[in-house]
């Protein structure tokens, strides 16, 4: 199989040949025709996270082996089954989910993959969509898209259980009760279909970029406040009418925290979903004498993509702005995301696809 691997972090992006994987037992092996390029792509491919304090986490340190093809947004076709492999045929296309663990705990027994102390995402500690092949370990990490563009569908695998897991923390709300998401990328653009399949009328989206704000604003989001000056929690209240109950921090930073945290009324819940880096110093009196709560969320849970797609396979919702270029663009399609020239997702697809 050939891949397009992380072989030094913080360097191009090297074309390679590596071995195509064996499937056996339950395992699955797929052809790629589709995979995103996702924000955390560009950690792994530098190679640590900013943890705050002038301090790093090495992902090296976390089990993470170079060379590596990155890739967790994975849309594929079987190809080949192992032996004890059955629930889809040679040819099905499917979504592959990636935050796959041991699958011998309560969590991955529970298709709470994700929450498995000893993870073996793709693209993270094994090679993912960036490669020609992929290894599902088991067929029920495989999910039908249907008739889901499987470039759209691709992003669901990451950008959409994640935005739909975190959304679902601060669920149930009213549909006019303000929710601000934080970030018009594509994490923020599949927030808003996501919301607004869920019936929600008052969404209110942060970001630096006018061009961003902008495309939130087409995309359905029901006002936006720019994030490049000071002052950002006074403008959501503004824009709000008041403190809110929820926020979804999709950038997470030390500034994004700050602001958020700011902006809540009593009773208030942040979200925090982006791996951007920093830290967050928390006034505790008031987290109990307001009743705050500041909660992470880690992408989401293979239930969670079986509701998402099923949610979109009824047309509920939107999909978000989607641009593929050929699988060997990578290194390109990740600078460009480092640079910040993205609106929505960019996905990768097999030169035959």
């Amino acid at each position: 199989m050939r891949a397009w691997a992380v072989v030094e972090n913080g360097a191009p992006l090297q074309e390679i040949e590596l071995p195509t994987p064996e499937p056996k037992g339950t395992e699955v092996l797929l052809e790629t025709t589709h995979c995103g390029v996702c924000h955390s792509d560009l950690h792994i491919w530098e190679g640590y996270y900013d943890i705050g304090g002038g301090s790093r986490m090495s992902l090296k340190d976390r089990g993470v082996v170079l060379p590596l093809a990155m890739g967790h947004e994975i849309v594929g076709r079987v190809v080949k089954l192992g032996s004890e492999a059955s629930g889809v045929s040679i040819g099905d296309l499917r979504i592959v989910y990636p935050w796959v663990g041991c699958g011998d705990c309560e969590p991955c027994r529970s298709d709470e993959d994700n929450m498995c102390l000893k993870p073996r995402s793709l693209g993270v500690y094994q090679n993912g969509g960036y490669g020609t092949h992929v290894i599902a370990p088991h067929p029920r990490h495989l999910v039908d898209p249907g008739r889901i563009d499987p470039a759209v569908a691709a992003t669901y695998a990451c950008s959409g259980i994640t935005v739909y897991s975190a959304i679902k923390k601060v669920m149930p709300l009213s549909p006019d009760e303000p929710v601000v998401v934080v970030g018009a990328g594509g994490l923020g653009m599949n927030a808003i279909a996501v919301l607004t399949a869920m019936q929600h009328r008052n969404i209110i989206v942060v970001d630096l970029s006018a061009e961003k704000r902008e495309a939130a604003m087409k995309a359905g989001a029901s006002k936006t406040v720019d994030a490049s000056e000071e002052g950002v929690a006074r403008r959501i209240m503004e824009a709000a009418g008041g403190p809110v109950l929820a926020v979804i921090d999709l950038v997470n930073g030390t500034a994004t925290a700050r602001f958020a945290f700011d902006a809540l009324r009593k009773g208030g819940r942040l979200v925090q979903v982006g791996l951007f880096g920093g830290e967050l110093s928390l006034p505790l009196p008031l987290m109990a004498i307001r009743a705050l709560t500041v909660q992470g969320s880690y992408v989401g849970t293979l239930k969670d993509l079986r509701e998402l797609i099923a949610l979109a396979q009824k047309g509920d919702v939107k999909a978000l702005p989607v641009s593929t270029v050929p699988q060997s663009q990578a290194n390109d399609a990740l600078m460009r995301l480092r640079e910040g020239r993205v609106t929505g997702r960019l996905v990768l697809r097999a030169e035959a696809a």
